[in-house]
């Protein structure tokens, strides 16, 4: 056995640590749960007791304002482009006039839901998950449409994350019963529509994507889709 100052160590065995090492390692760990045991029973005063937590901090939108009118307004200043349907075939009248003025030529959809509506309205495009690289405009569906923030909920359940990010141009086909006022009413939208089968993604868009990372100048397209569209279709009034 060699000695070292403090320490034992066995040539045979595994290292043994001299107890006065261990005294010292307890002592410390026990001043350390004395002053946590005191803290729990001498509870200091807190300094902002009043403090509120349940009011809204966000900026409350103009008295009235339909909940419609709320979104586009946040979704336009977040240099989203908004088109309101009054129906589906309007939606469909009013896309078909996007594509011709755009001349957009390679379109991807894969939802089946939406599929239905191109195929009917004669629009060619894409479902093979393969090619989404070339794709030039993604057509995708939505969670939830949320009016304080201006921003789109999407999720993994029709769609993965690529057909959202990759082409230049995302159009999102919504209806006037997804728009919910806050985040949190999205999220229950969520837990109402999937109980404990949530979705393995949940993504919030918030108009195009941009950065100012260079100069402070707002660069739209950076790292992601350069236009984002949405057509929201009314579906409360019309059937």
């Amino acid at each position: 056995m060699v000695f070292v100052p403090n320490l034992y160590i066995c040539l045979n065995n595994l290292p043994c640590y001299q107890v006065a090492l261990d005294q010292n390692t307890t002592t410390a760990k026990e001043k350390i749960l004395k002053k946590v045991r005191q803290a729990l029973i001498f509870k200091s005063k807190a300094m902002y007791a009043n403090i509120d937590l349940e009011s809204n901090i966000y900026t409350q939108p103009p008295a009235h304002e339909p909940i419609l009118e709320t979104f586009a307004r946040n979704f336009t200043q977040a240099h989203g482009q908004f088109i309101y349907c009054d129906n589906k075939f309007d939606f469909i009248d009013k896309l078909l006039t996007l594509i011709d003025r755009k001349k957009y030529k390679n379109l991807h959809c894969w939802e089946a839901d939406i599929q239905q509506h191109l195929k009917e309205s004669g629009i060619t495009f894409n479902y093979d998950v393969a090619q989404i690289e070339k794709a030039q405009v993604g057509i995708t569906g939505c969670e939830s449409l949320i009016a304080r923030m201006g921003s789109i909920l999407l999720s993994s359940t029709k769609n993965g994350r690529a057909i959202s990010i990759s082409p230049s141009t995302h159009i999102v086909v919504a209806y006037t019963t997804q728009v919910v006022m806050e985040m949190k009413d999205a999220m229950q939208v969520i837990k109402n529509k999937y109980g404990r089968n949530t979705p393995t993604m949940l993504s919030y868009v918030t108009g195009p994507s941009r950065t100012a990372d260079i100069e402070r100048t707002l660069v739209l397209g950076a790292h992601g889709p350069k236009e984002l569209f949405v057509f929201l279709i009314d579906d409360q009034h019309h059937h």
